[in-house]
């Protein structure tokens, strides 16, 4: 069993955690960010899970590149680039996590991109609804709010898109391009809330308002404090509610974890990512974790410490939400 104090509400086998480490960078064009896993790995995150935090680990040998996946030729497709690539990975990757989350045992991802929570977030949904019959939410925490549709995207990188297929704001007939996401994958927008937003863009600020979705910017954040918002966060999803955290990386601020691709200044400290953190373990209601877009080569110069403090704030983050505590 592992060393929490906290009762595990939706776990059978709550002492056990699946691990699948993703090395993709398909959905954005930063390459890099595909040796996240083997650098969250290297720095001995799943040894101290393993020692420290005392889970059982499954499936936690291999760094999954899924090169087999990858087409050689991949044209855009409704404005999305590597349309078939991050189709075919993410569809592989909802099967890997749903392999783990139907035996009630807790789920780590290290990514990769965010894109892969397309892979992570529906194979979590359709688990929880064949064990619980019940639905799941989902706590994104980013910078970014990724609920781009393939037509509002300025970049076509679908990295900015997981959220709408997801929910079914975007949608797609074809099995190539995301068709393969049924009913049983997708996420209730009334179940989603965002923590830490502060680059949306346009197309994205008109989605959120039009569907009252749940968001919390860092404008709310430096009024309220982390500990005010993470409780109105809590209080909407509900007591009674299983949560998949997908945290990105560049919700802290540079200063924190500057190797990232995407980073914007202004960002939640490593403490306040760790007690959101935290404060999720603290409900029992934790089912799932990604922590993604960590790019260890994005270090400003050779001997930049920048990656090393990355993946250490990366660490810290799964590590906090697992169950590790100050007392």
């Amino acid at each position: 069993m592992n060393t929490s104090m906290i009762k595990s509400k939706f776990l059978s086998n709550p002492g056990e955690l699946g691990v699948v480490a993703v090395g993709f960078s398909g959905g954005q064009c930063k390459p890099g960010v595909d040796a996240a896993p083997s650098a969250l790995i290297e720095s001995g995150l799943l040894v101290q899970l393993r020692d420290e935090l005392n889970y059982k680990l499954h499936g936690d040998d291999t760094v999954h590149l899924y090169k087999d996946l990858v087409p050689k030729d991949d044209p855009p497709f409704r404005n999305m680039k590597n349309p078939k690539a991050v189709s075919s990975v993410t569809e592989r990757l909802s099967e890997q996590v749903y392999s783990h989350a139907k035996e009630g045992r807790m789920v780590l991802t290290l990514g990769g991109d965010h894109s892969i929570a397309i892979g992570t977030i529906s194979g979590t949904a359709k688990a929880i609804r064949e064990r619980l019959g019940r639905e799941m939410a989902v706590i994104w925490v980013d910078a970014h709010a990724d609920i781009n549709t393939p037509e509002s995207s300025g970049s076509g990188n679908v990295h900015g898109m997981p959220v709408s297929f997801l929910t079914g704001l975007a949608k797609e007939e074809k099995p190539e391009y995301f068709g393969w996401l049924k009913s049983e994958h997708l996420l209730n927008l009334n179940k989603l809330v965002y923590i830490g937003l502060r680059d949306v863009d346009p197309g994205e600020k008109k989605i959120l308002r039009e569907h009252g979705i749940k968001s919390f910017s860092m404008f709310d954040i430096d009024r309220h404090g982390i500990g005010r918002v993470v409780e109105m966060a809590l209080a909407h999803i509900g007591s009674d509610t299983p949560i998949h955290l997908s945290f990105d990386v560049d919700a802290l601020d540079p200063m924190w974890a500057p190797s990232t691709g995407t980073p914007v200044r202004g960002g939640l400290t490593l403490r306040e990512g760790d007690y959101i953190c935290e404060s999720v373990h603290e409900t029992g209601n934790l089912v799932a974790i990604d922590l993604v877009e960590v790019n260890p080569s994005l270090a400003v110069a050779e001997n930049d410490m920048g990656a090393h403090e990355t993946v250490r704030a990366g660490c810290s983050l799964v590590r906090c939400a697992l169950g590790e505590s100050l007392l």
